[in-house]
């Protein structure tokens, strides 16, 4: 009995780690980044034209208007990071996209003088084998 309930232990445990998780996507479905520790700033990353395009939404997915609110992006390596260029606009922001199988790094600030959040995305681009969307956008189990 030890030795099945051991043996069913080890495979839940492993089909846990191996498995990938499911993205939370937005309202454009594009993947949502916490960018508050109360929930009530999002960010939904979407790709177009190569880029990434990250819009704010509030607590009930709705867009926010941006004004004060900055993003810095580091890609790269742990052992050679690189800052990614912003760009701001009053619908969000865009960042070239990272290299395949790279975490982006997103710190926000709702203004200059605020502590940053930090929200991380792995730029997995395969391909889901269930719902054939690049990992990173992936939502089923």
């Amino acid at each position: 009995m030890k030795t099945k309930l051991t043996t069913l232990l080890l495979a839940l445990t492993a089909s846990f780690a191996f498995g990938h998780g499911e993205a939370e996507l937005g309202p454009n479905k594009g993947r949502i980044v916490e960018f508050s520790t109360n929930e009530s700033m999002h960010g939904e990353v979407v790709q177009k034209d190569g880029k990434l395009h990250i819009a704010l939404l509030d607590k009930d997915m709705k867009p926010v208007k941006v004004d004060a609110q900055d993003i810095t992006a580091t890609a790269g390596t742990r052992d050679k990071p690189v800052k990614l260029e912003v760009t701001k606009s009053e619908s969000g922001f865009t960042v070239a996209a990272p290299k395949a199988g790279e975490w982006l790094i997103l710190q926000y600030k709702p203004d200059k003088s605020a502590k940053a959040i930090t929200a991380r995305l792995h730029y997995d681009v395969k391909k889901c084998g269930t719902c054939q969307s690049p990992e990173w956008l992936c939502s089923c189990h």
